[in-house]
């Protein structure tokens, strides 16, 4: 059983910066792809990266080129770094776990919010 705990979420200008954690509990972290998702309110929850036990990183068209996901196998996190930040990002972020052998995130944070004012 893995669980996630988010943090780093708050009120930022256009164009600033946030730099979101998530804490994760467990022994085998490693074996896990972990992502980030998100929710608008009035909208479906969209995917917004992930990244492989390798460190290979994957993003949503919306964010590539602004926000970088990182992982420390060693200390159980993954983070995202979120720059140039808009409007339209604002929304309720998650992390999750998604077993390496499975197409499905099992496991879910609680969430953490993030706006962004114009």
């Amino acid at each position: 059983q893995v669980q996630l705990v988010e943090s780093g979420g708050g009120l930022v200008q256009f164009g600033g910066s946030l730099r979101l954690s998530c804490a994760a509990s467990g022994r085998t972290f490693s074996r896990y792809t972990m992502g980030w998702f998100r929710q608008a309110p009035g909208k479906e929850r969209e995917f917004v990266a992930r990244i492989r036990w390798s460190g290979e990183a994957f993003y949503a068209d919306s964010v590539k080129g602004r926000f970088t996901i990182s992982r420390d196998n060693a200390k159980n996190t993954v983070h995202l770094q979120m720059n140039s930040l808009k409007p339209e990002d604002t929304a309720v972020y998650y992390c999750a776990a998604r077993p390496i052998a499975s197409n499905e995130y099992a496991h879910w944070g609680q969430g953490t919010q993030v706006t962004v004012s114009s």
